[in-house]
């Protein structure tokens, strides 16, 4: 039973892999960065359900993959607002020295 559930976990994650590697290709170029920011913006929610899992004070398996989850997403999310931050300062106008 156990072994059966595990591989179709496995086959719907390498799945998922490759759909998300056919979507990812056939974004162009000038779409990317703001879509991934918005992508960022989703692992806030990974935080939550990460620190959600991460609520009991016994160490095991779920609780250690719930403390990665939530330092990979917080690099995910503060990366992302950083490289967002800098798209958009490219965008202003600068002011001229007086």
């Amino acid at each position: 039973m156990m072994t059966s559930v595990f591989m179709m976990a496995l086959f719907i994650f390498v799945l998922s892999i490759f759909v998300g590697f056919e979507l990812i290709g056939k974004i162009p170029p000038t779409l990317h960065t703001p879509l991934m920011s918005g992508a960022n913006a989703i692992s806030g929610i990974a935080i939550i359900g990460a620190l959600i899992v991460s609520g009991p004070r016994e160490w095991n398996l779920a609780v250690i993959l719930g403390l990665l989850a939530i330092v990979f997403a917080m690099i995910n999310v503060v990366g992302g607002f950083l490289v967002t931050d800098r798209m958009l300062q490219m965008f202003k106008k600068k002011e001229e020295k007086k």
